[in-house]
């Protein structure tokens, strides 16, 4: 295993743009990083930068744990926004990660500061900049993707250690068949996920040192050792050419593996 760069403060969120940039954040350096071609460049957002989505425009889109806040950088001007920091007027519960449908809503995890307290949800934040819980009284719900068919969305419950799976409607901005489909398991539990072009979903497993992989049947079939305690979250890239890109807390580092499966965007 590689590492890419080192000496980072608690990075997270690694996702890759339509022009082969990895970005990631620096979550208590208050951060953002994009990485290409073995350099990078720190952009200073403050706050607490937690979780990556690259919007279909290519601005990057992420979470502020700190100022409870949904936040949006654009690369061609170097601007940051603010777009949402309330939820039926009450602060946003301290948001963690975020992805985008096939029709460009926002879904985003609001754990809170507790892995117990069951009161983390799911937000969704529609292309007209309206926004609802979509699901509710979780533990802790955290890392969240797309499955490659765009219309099933995993998540991962790191309170309660399980991988969630449920049908998402672009079109209503509604969930169903909401069900349990993989026991991650681990110290802690599992934090940021990935999905593969084939259907598999790569987890990182929060405290216990690697990347689990499971399969479309939720079995795991691999297991990835990383190089500290607390991998945050992966992300496969879609060329191939970068294989699996890891980011881990512990040691502060942007990892990469060569690995023959590739990502989606």
């Amino acid at each position: 295993m590689n590492i890419l760069i080192d000496d980072l403060h608690f990075p997270e969120g690694p996702a890759f743009d339509h022009q082969g940039n990895i970005w990631l954040v620096e979550k208590n350096a208050g951060n953002l990083i994009r990485y290409r071609d073995n350099k990078y460049d720190r952009i200073p957002v403050d706050g607490h930068p937690n979780g990556i989505a690259v919007a279909p425009d290519g601005t990057i889109w992420f979470c502020d744990a700190l100022q409870n806040s949904i936040r949006r950088y654009n690369p061609t001007d170097n601007s940051c926004d603010t777009r949402l920091n309330k939820l039926d007027n009450k602060a946003l519960k301290m948001p963690n990660d975020l992805c985008f449908d096939s029709k460009g809503n926002l879904l985003f995890t609001c754990p809170g500061s507790e892995l117990t307290d069951g009161t983390g949800y799911i937000c969704c934040l529609r292309t007209d900049g309206t926004a609802q819980a979509v699901h509710q009284n979780m533990y802790y719900p955290n890392g969240l993707a797309f499955a490659p068919d765009s219309s099933k969305l995993y998540l991962a419950e790191t309170g309660s250690k399980w991988i969630w799976k449920m049908n998402w409607n672009a079109l209503s901005c509604q969930m169903d068949s909401i069900e349990k489909f993989a026991l991650a398991g681990g110290q802690i539990g599992p934090d940021g996920i990935a999905f593969d072009e084939e259907g598999n979903l790569f987890v990182a497993i929060y405290g216990s040192s690697h990347i689990l992989v499971l399969d479309q049947y939720g079995t795991a079939t691999e297991k990835i050792q990383t190089s500290g305690q607390n991998p945050t979250n992966c992300a496969l890239d879609p060329s191939g050419a970068m294989g699996l890109i890891i980011t881990e807390a512990e040691k502060g580092q942007l990892l990469q593996l060569n690995h023959i499966k590739k990502g989606i965007l």
